[in-house]
């Protein structure tokens, strides 16, 4: 299995243990990781079978004025930045330790402004890979409605009614 991570995040695989495929043939991300993974699979010569999208960086819905602000704090403070980045992950519930490794301002400037669009998922779809997608309807950090309505006809979409980013609910 190929596993993309989020945005300045390392060995974040591990938040979604139960909704990961063990396969050689899959390829996964998480949020930033998401993008690259589906890039991923609508590029490569080689075999995949499923696409798993963890809380897809969803942002096309998102006014300009919200990205230039997300870049500026970024540009400005990027460990300050990060860690309210990771507190907005895990809310509305308890932060938990990650693995962090600072990114960049392209880094967040690609995640900010990627759009999700036809071509992209019907090229990957025309590989023969079925695509699923999982989203937290707790999220504070993406659009879910927007993102559940775009993947819909693409996907299989699963909702985590009380998850986090991270796909985490309260216990």
């Amino acid at each position: 299995m190929t596993f993309y991570s989020g945005f300045s995040l390392t060995n974040d695989r591990r938040f979604f243990g139960p909704f990961v495929r063990e396969s050689g043939y899959t390829v996964a991300g998480f949020s930033y990781g998401a993008i690259k993974a589906a890039l991923h699979a609508a590029n490569s010569m080689s075999r995949i079978d499923t696409l798993q999208l963890f809380s897809p960086a969803f942002f096309q819905t998102k006014k300009s004025s919200f990205k230039r602000l997300q870049l500026s704090s970024f540009s400005t403070d990027s460990e300050g930045y990060f860690l309210r980045f990771i507190e907005g992950c895990f809310a509305p519930y308890e932060v938990q330790d990650v693995e962090m490794k600072i990114g960049t301002v392209d880094e967040l400037n690609e995640l900010l402004n990627f759009v999700w669009n036809e071509d992209l998922m019907d090229k990957i779809i025309d590989k023969g890979i079925k695509i699923e997608v999982y989203l937290g309807l707790e999220d504070a950090i993406i659009d879910v409605s927007g993102a559940k309505e775009f993947f819909l006809p693409y996907a299989t979409v699963t909702t985590v009614r009380r998850g986090n980013h991270f796909l985490q609910e309260c216990k």
